[in-house]
């Protein structure tokens, strides 16, 4: 038996005391011209079906019986047998997992409302409301190309808790995680809003709920790499490393995977949501300023990576767009 993925997975938690917000980020331009180059070869491969066989001949047969009389037999044309569509297996691997083909996320309806992100009643609904709209992004395009879709679990709470996967929040941390073992994501509204120990809350970045949808939206990524195969490929990777320098690779490529995939669902939701230019642009900011902040451990990314990979999915908005296991060292460093 395969190991299963640990967890948690969650988004850049750290966030020191002594943070100040940096507005605009310079990490460099979007990544999609190497991984154009690369999609080539995520093409999904339909196998031919038989064709059925035709009769040597199909003019009339004439007899005739022993009184002179003639009968005319129509001829009779074998019955086509119907097309069966051979589908390709699905791929799993890391480079060319089968979920690069998906394209984009449809365009889907849900209105963000106006909850208050420091109400912890206002802000679970809206959590578990946005949820059914990434259930309804993600399902449509992740069965589309064959990967069989379950939804993710949510448990919300006000204050701190305890999952499978241990603490949430976790020690200094504000953030919500995701456990693979019962494909849940655990959360503390009030940790969110205003931080946790060491690291500060998202609501000092931003107090609009949509940086919260994003955010969750990173968690919900990690619910896709537990479904295509994404976490299982890494975590053998994983266990199969030498140092921790190469598991903390491993460990940043996920996670700025997952900001990839944040990026496309805020896209395919930024008209009904709504999200105007400049709301846009404070979701830019949000993610240009979490990551791996000097004393922590480099885990999830520098924050102009960050930034660089939210945006991605954001502007690229095709699912190839985000295989961060492709990518130099450089742009997942």
């Amino acid at each position: 038996m395969r190991p299963a993925p640990a967890g948690p997975y969650g988004p850049p938690r750290q966030m020191p005391p002594h943070w100040q917000p940096r507005r605009k980020s310079s990490a460099g331009p979007i990544i999609g011209g190497i991984l154009g180059l690369v999609a080539v070869g995520f093409v999904v491969v339909v196998l031919g079906a038989s064709v059925a066989e035709r009769p040597d001949s199909e003019s009339a047969v004439v007899t005739s019986s022993g009184d002179g009389s003639r009968t005319v037999r129509e001829p009779q044309r074998q019955e086509r047998r119907p097309v069966q569509e051979q589908k390709a297996p699905l791929n799993r691997s890391l480079k060319e997992n089968t979920v690069y083909t998906a394209g984009a996320l449809p365009r889907t309806r849900c209105p963000g409302g106006r909850a208050n992100v420091f109400d912890h009643r206002q802000i679970k609904a809206h959590i578990l409301k946005t949820a059914t709209c990434m259930d309804r992004a993600w399902k449509a395009t992740l069965e589309k190309v064959g990967i069989p879709f379950e939804p993710p679990k949510w448990v919300i709470a006000s204050g701190k808790g305890r999952g499978p996967c241990g603490d949430f929040p976790q020690a200094n941390s504000a953030a919500p995680y995701y456990c693979p073992r019962t494909m849940s994501v655990y959360a503390s509204t009030k940790a969110m809003a205003n931080g946790n120990g060491g690291s500060v809350g998202y609501a000092r970045m931003s107090s609009w709920h949509g940086a919260y949808t994003a955010m969750m939206g990173h968690e919900y990524g990690h619910h896709v790499q537990q479904l295509t195969g994404l976490s299982q490929a890494r975590w053998e990777r994983s266990l199969a490393s030498g140092s921790e320098g190469q598991r903390l690779a491993l460990s940043r490529r996920l996670e700025l995977q997952a900001n990839c995939f944040a990026g496309m669902f805020m896209r395919s939701v930024a008209a009904s949501y709504p999200v105007p230019a400049a709301r846009r642009n404070d979701l830019f900011t949000f993610w240009g300023n979490l990551g791996d902040h000097p004393g922590w451990p480099r885990d999830h990314g520098s924050p102009g990576n960050n930034g660089v990979w939210f945006r991605q999915g954001w502007q690229k908005q095709q699912a190839y767009q985000c295989n961060t296991w492709a990518m130099p060292a450089k742009a997942v460093s």
